[in-house]
């Protein structure tokens, strides 16, 4: 099974370009897909999240924000 995680961010963000850049460091290894959200094309996502981007969620679990926490998303992936 592939998980699918999300990644809310916001253009012109430098820690959501290197969440992302990460993540695409990660993918082979965890073997996930991801997506990214613009928060600023939705108002209920600019109202959830504001200025706490990016973010990085699981379905409805958030991963982490502001900063990749790889040792949280590998533990989501391979739970001790």
């Amino acid at each position: 099974m592939i998980h699918h995680l999300t990644v809310f961010a916001r253009t012109g963000c430098h820690l959501c370009d290197d969440m992302v850049l990460e993540l695409q460091r990660l993918k082979p290894a965890l073997g996930f897909e991801f997506s990214v959200r613009d928060v600023d094309d939705d108002p209920v996502l600019v109202s959830r999240y504001g200025g706490r981007v990016p973010v990085l969620v699981a379905g409805d679990t958030e991963l982490c924000c502001y900063f990749l926490d790889e040792r949280s998303l590998r533990e989501y992936f391979l739970p001790s």
